[in-house]
Parts: structure tokens; C-alpha cells; sequence
């Protein structure tokens, strides 16, 4: 749910430095090690030695993961489109930058001049956090001072290779370039990871309790798998008509029938019961969570 997997270095440390140093890394660097060593042995240098085994065709029509997918898989594949992505100006306050933070709930944001085209890097929430916060009082505010490196990759680079430079580099964030050299999209080294063992959910993605989460009344917050059979036991109201219910199981594919495609994060569908679906985070592959909101329940400001 992020811009990017959480990782952290001193936060005075200049753009030029890596982007890395959690405490977490040895765990993720082990992970990302059996990765590349599944890669490899698959790889093309390899093949004269011993043929690579074909994955089934319906594993990768069906977008399942899998290690596959880090030969087959381009960046263009992953990436969050340019309208989606949460960037801020090199000019913004302190007090901004913290709002942008909390309301997103993200740990890192690029940093553009004039418009995202320009992208001069990326601020982490936990440099933020040590530089100003805590009582820290560092004089002037200046996000320059926070900037750490971004990637710039194609969107034809295949996911694996990605994958291995932001290993290398330690960074973990890549920003996507189209040919006019301008920016594309976006993608994190947890879109990258999800698309071999499957989503990755931390506190922020799980809803409280299970699958939904109540907000007010006739206001649900859903995770995309809930069964649809179990939330409209919830609600007390069906949501798929009978010709719907033998083609789908969760609530993520029951929005996606009715329209036919995978919505943007922030966009409202209204069924022709009444019932509106707001998409609270999505990528261009597939819808992660939704709110619920019955007829007559208005929307929160």
C-alpha cells in the first residue's frame, strides 16, 4: 500500500547516498537473494545446460504469481500510471509535507521542480521524522536537504532486472520514462515482490477485524478477497444478481464484472441498486480495497 517498501538511512544523508539501512533488511535481502537465484536458474545463459520448464499458460493469463513472472513481467506491466502518482514540490513547507504524508499514508514521495517531469528525488517519512521530529529543531525547513536517488527505468525492462538493481543500488523506488523523456509512471520494490508471492498487506491494508471494517453506519471499508457472500450476510442487502453470483467470489471481482475492467484508485462506481463502490487503493492490475456505501449514506468530506 505504499509508494514504496519501508527502508531507512541517517537523515542527513546527501541524495547521492543509497537508499537503504532498516533494520529489516537482512530478512528482505535474504528473500530477494532466493529471488534472483530462482531467476538465474532460469535465465537464457543457462539454458544450454539444462532446457528451462514452461509455465503453464494459464497461470500467466490469469496474472497469478509466481517467479515466472520476474522474466515475463515488464515494468510497464506494474507500474501506477502518471495521474495516480503522489509527488510533491521542492517547495513545500514543513507542515505540508507532513499533511501529504499522513493523509496518503505512504513512506516515500517524490520530489519535482515545476511539474513531476522534473523529478529531482524522493523524501522518506522516516528521514522527516528525524530530522524534524521528536522536538528536533533543525532551523529552516528545506526538503533538498532530505532528497535520496530515484531510479529512471523503461517500461520494456523486464521486472527481474529492476528487481536486481534496486537491490544493487539500494534503492527502492524507479520512476518510469517514456520515450519523450518524461515521466510514465511509478513502481516500488513492493509492487515488484508482489507480483512473485502474491500481495504483501501490512496494518494499513488489512481492514480491523477480517475482511471489512465499519466506519459509520452503512459505510464499510472492504478488502477486494472479502467473500460477496459474507458481506451481504453483513449488510443484509445482495449485491450481485444471480447470473453474477455463479461467475464471482469476492467483492473486488464483483465491481470488476460490473464495469469490465480494473477502476483507478479514488473512482466511485454506483450499481444499479444504489450501492457505491469507491476504490480506495488499486493498481492497473487489479483492485486491493473499496468502500462500501449503502443508498443514502453520504459520502465523508
Amino acid at each position: 500500500m505504499e509508494h514504496a517498501a519501508d527502508g531507512a538511512l541517517s537523515a542527513n544523508a546527501p541524495a547521492s547516498e543509497s537508499d537503504a539501512g532498516d533494520s529489516s533488511e537482512p530478512h528482505s535481502r535474504g528473500l530477494l537473494g532466493r529471488l534472483f537465484g530462482a531467476l538465474g536458474a532460469s535465465t537464457p545463459d543457462n539454458d544450454s545446460e539444462a532446457p528451462a520448464t514452461p509455465e503453464p499458460e494459464t497461470a500467466a493469463a490469469a496474472g497469478l504469481p509466481g517467479i515466472g513472472n520476474l522474466r515475463r513481467m515488464r515494468v510497464g506491466d506494474v507500474a501506477i500510471p502518471k495521474v495516480e502518482i503522489v509527488a510533491v514540490p521542492v517547495g513545500i513547507t514543513r507542515d505540508e509535507l507532513v499533511a501529504v504524508f499522513r493523509e496518503q499514508g505512504y513512506s516515500r514521495l517524490p520530489v519535482f521542480k515545476d511539474t513531476l517531469d522534473t523529478p529531482l528525488g524522493l523524501v522518506h517519512l522516516k528521514d522527516l521524522a528525524l530530522e524534524y521530529g521528536f522536538g528536533a529543531s533543525s532551523g529552516r525547513f528545506s526538503v533538498k536537504k532530505l532528497l535520496r536517488p530515484l531510479l529512471f527505468v523503461p517500461p520494456s525492462m523486464p521486472i527481474g532486472v529492476l528487481l536486481q538493481k534496486m537491490q544493487v543500488q539500494r534503492i527502492h523506488m524507479a520512476l518510469v520514462i517514456d520515450e519523450y523523456g518524461g515521466v510514465d509512471g511509478l513502481v516500488t520494490l513492493e509492487d515488484l515482490i508482489e507480483q512473485v508471492i502474491g500481495e504483501i498487506e501490512d496494518e494499513h491494508d488489512e481492514a480491523e477485524g477480517g475482511f471489512w471494517k465499519l466506519e459509520k453506519p452503512g459505510q464499510w471499508v472492504v478488502l477486494a478477497r472479502a467473500p460477496v457472500k459474507d458481506f451481504e450476510a453483513e449488510i443484509g442487502m445482495t449485491l450481485a444478481d444471480p447470473e453474477e453470483e455463479q461467475e464471482i467470489d469476492s467483492m473486488g471481482g464483483l465491481v470488476f464484472m460490473q464495469i469490465g475492467r480494473v477502476p483507478a484508485r479514488g473512482e466511485v462506481i454506483k450499481g444499479e441498486n444504489g450501492v457505491e463502490y469507491e476504490i480506495v487503493d488499486a493498481d492497473p492490475r487489479r483492485i486491493k480495497r473499496l468502500r462500501v456505501r449503502l443508498p443514502g449514506v453520504a459520502p465523508a468530506e
